[in-house]
């Protein structure tokens, strides 16, 4: 199985400014969010990566250049980013472009707090069909990647925080619903491996630490037998 980084876009102006962007053209990182992408792409930076892949939005591809920038410093070799389509920022219709302290007083923002499965944004999608296309596009990317390159293969996904909370979700067994519960910062890294029996959450939320660990082989219980090991295992070689 290989392993998936899922890096969040670095803060944007909207970010900043407290607006809901979407998929609004023009929003790009700000100072802090390109210090941000910098330091992320450095810790990656540690191990080759098999694949680069981002949300076509524009955060998102200088998100993913910061990424390539850093694996051609490490001398790793030139991995050029490769748009998905299904990894858009999910699409909030008449939501988009307007400051969250207004959709604070929406009566649908208590529904996206409490039963996101319920909502569909007036003019946009519904974050289960958003859910269904980002996890769909990343079990996929993923088995190609393994194909192509081998279980210890290492991939980046740089996307969105809700699009990646619900990938995250999905892989804990979670309901849509319960996603909320996870938060998921600007340039953070989280990891996932999509085994044969179920995929592993490895790690959420990571803003600092050494990541080269990444390029060691997955681990495997006592004996070399695969799956969760009982106990915990003794982690990564």
């Amino acid at each position: 199985m290989a392993t998936l980084l899922l890096v969040r876009h670095g803060r944007t102006t909207a970010n900043a400014s407290g607006v809901l962007a979407g998929r609004t053209p023009g929003v790009v990182l700000d100072d802090k969010g390109i210090e941000q992408v910098a330091a992320a792409g450095a810790r990656i930076g540690a191990v080759p990566i098999a694949r680069l892949i981002t949300s076509p939005q524009e955060r998102c591809r200088q998100t993913a250049a910061a990424v390539g920038a850093a694996q051609k410093a490490s001398g790793h070799p030139t991995t050029r980013a490769r748009t998905e389509r299904a990894l858009a920022e999910c699409d909030y219709g008449d939501w988009q472009g307007q400051a969250i302290k207004v959709l604070l007083k929406e009566p649908l923002w208590r529904t996206v707090q409490q039963q996101p499965s319920a909502v569909t944004f007036p003019g946009g999608e519904s974050m289960v069909a958003m859910q269904h296309r980002a996890v769909a596009a990343v079990r996929r990317l993923d088995a190609e990647v393994t194909e192509q390159h081998g279980a210890d293969a290492v991939w980046v996904a740089v996307s969105h925080g809700d699009i990646i909370k619900s990938v995250l979700a999905d892989a804990l067994g979670m309901h849509l619903d319960l996603f909320q519960r996870i938060n998921v910062d600007p340039a953070s890294v989280s990891v996932i491996r999509y085994g044969i029996d179920r995929p592993y959450v490895v790690a959420t939320n990571t803003h600092a630490g050494d990541l080269s660990w990444l390029a060691g082989k997955p681990g495997k219980s006592a004996g070399g037998a695969s799956g969760a090991v009982v106990g915990g295992g003794a982690g990564p070689s």
